[in-house]
C-alpha cells in the first residue's frame, strides 16, 4: 500500500504542476517553448484548470491511503 501511495503522490504533483503550466501558457503568461501550440490558446486555459484539479484529487487521494 505504500508503493501506491507514493505513486499516486508523485503522479498527482505531475498533474498539479503540468495542468499549471497548461493553463499559464494558454493564458499567454509562459510564452515558452515558443513553437509551442499552446501558447495564448484560451482553449488550453481550461484544458490545464481541468488537468491540475484531477491532479490535485489523485494527491490528496494517495495522501488519505494509509
Amino acid at each position: 500500500m505504500a508503493f501506491l501511495r507514493v505513486l499516486l503522490t508523485i503522479l498527482g504533483a505531475f498533474l498539479l504542476v503540468a495542468g499549471s503550466f497548461f493553463a499559464l501558457q494558454g493564458a499567454g503568461v509562459i510564452m515558452w517553448p515558443e513553437e509551442s501550440f499552446m501558447l495564448a490558446n484560451r482553449d488550453w486555459v481550461t484544458y490545464g484548470i481541468i488537468i491540475a484539479l484531477a491532479g490535485a484529487a489523485v494527491l490528496l487521494l494517495g495522501r488519505k491511503l494509509r
